[in-house]
């Protein structure tokens, strides 16, 4: 008789022990998908907000040396027109799609006219901010090519300063001479940075207003390299957040590709420039991987551990009780391996039906939550986001193969050990 038929018979004659067994495989399989499911919208949502929400892009191209001694000698380490425009045409022309976007740092301190606090911002050209922020664009930030000296200021900072759209601030800043320099402002739009650091100092400023008040020309401190143009969100910012926790962004190996590549063009072209990835750009994003992918180590150590013994539980029973069938099955002229097969196959069958089960329960449970919109703030946001379970198949299969293979040797090892006895002493066991 086929194996497997028997197998399938063997299950259906203990079938208490074996819905035990299926349903503790089931409900591991479904725990782990669920985990891994969640991690990866973690891991997506992190990604997308260190590039969209903090406005890091994909690549960031700067002098080389700027990060370092930018501060003590900025006018040394900024990108002139010409420098950009050459950055541009090798970008575009290894990536058509891609974008290249000046970008400028200011600081200084802000007034309502009666008290006065710090601030920092960022410059960007309006239609620059649009496309950088991607499924986020349209919802606030602001900067308008229509009002030069419009800025988005901080929720937390408008709160102190008691600003309001429609009012207006005053801002006094160092130009990179040395001098103080200052202009008045109109605040366009209050936003929620979506980070309780940054909500009470951030400031948007257009791109012209930074280098009028830095006094530094058409130039720039780093750019902003877009790999494509981002899909938008319609200006809504639920569909935002959940477009930020679903869409995959590009990963470490296709950055640092493409960021050789870059190198190795911009000193073909004479230019000594420097380039980073958003993964290097963002140590809050490989942080939290790192601790999250510890926790999904422990789970999955934890939920193997229970399932695999109680997998070895099951067959270590069915072969004491079975021992007689064992002695049977070795008189009528079964070889070990065979009567060894027949449990191991039982195991399998036991796994399969458990793991199809549990992708069952995934399915079902990751529809509920997602249908539910359940909404909560993350360690160190300041914004709400949607709970969203993804469905991670690399490690839910890895979890899967790792427990077939376990739970073959818990099941090989009783049976081998009781088809090895004499046959006399196996058909005398009572």
């Amino acid at each position: 008789m086929n194996p497997i038929v028997m197998a399938w018979r063997n299950l259906l004659r203990n079938r208490r022990r074996s819905l035990v067994t299926l349903l503790s495989i089931a409900f591991g399989i479904a725990a782990l998908a669920l985990f891994a499911g969640y991690t990866q919208t973690i891991y997506t949502g992190l990604a997308n907000l260190s590039i969209h929400g903090e406005m890091i892009g994909h690549l960031t191209v700067n002098k080389r040396g700027w990060r370092t001694e930018g501060k003590l000698h900025p006018a040394r380490y900024l990108l002139t027109p010409a420098e950009i425009a050459k950055v541009d045409a090798i970008v575009r022309k290894r990536l058509p799609q891609g974008h290249v976007l000046p970008r400028m740092g200011l600081d200084g301190m802000i007034s309502n006219g009666r008290n006065s606090t710090i601030f920092i911002a960022e410059g960007i050209d309006p239609a620059a901010l649009q496309l950088i922020l991607g499924p986020l664009s349209g919802v606030h930030r602001n900067i308008v090519a229509d009002k030069p000296n419009g800025v988005s200021v901080g929720e937390a900072l408008a709160s102190v300063l008691g600003l309001k759209r429609g009012g207006e601030a005053s801002l006094l800043v160092g130009t990179i001479h040395g001098q103080a320099n200052a202009a008045d402002v109109e605040v366009n739009d209050v936003i929620n940075t979506g980070n309780t650091a940054t909500n009470d100092k951030f400031l948007l400023v257009p791109l012209q207003l930074t280098r009028s008040l830095k006094d530094v020309g058409e130039q720039a401190e780093w750019l902003t390299v877009l790999i494509n143009t981002p899909a938008k969100a319609g200006g809504q910012l639920d569909k935002g957040m959940l477009a930020m926790l679903t869409t995959p962004a590009p990963d470490e190996a296709t950055t640092l590709a493409l960021r050789d590549r870059l190198l190795a063009d911009f000193q073909a072209a004479g230019l000594d420039l420097e380039v980073r990835t958003w993964q290097d750009m963002s140590l809050y994003y490989k942080q939290v991987k790192n601790m999250y992918d510890l926790i999904f180590t422990l789970l999955l150590g934890i939920v193997l551990a229970i399932v695999v013994l109680s997998i070895a539980n099951a067959m270590s029973m069915s072969v004491l009780e079975r021992t007689r069938e064992i002695g049977t099955l070795r008189a009528m002229g079964y070889r070990r391996v065979r009567v060894v097969g027949l449990f191991i196959a039982e195991a399998c069958l036991q796994v399969v039906l458990g793991c199809l089960l549990g992708l069952l329960l995934f399915w079902l449970t990751s529809h509920a939550v997602n249908g539910a919109n359940i909404q909560y703030v993350p360690p160190g946001n300041s914004v709400s986001v949607p709970l969203y379970i993804d469905f991670d198949p690399a490690r839910t299969v890895f979890a899967m193969l790792l427990l077939g293979t376990l739970s073959i040797v818990a099941a090989w090892m009783p049976a081998r050990k009781a088809s090895g006895q004499q046959i006399t002493l196996s058909l005398a066991h009572s």
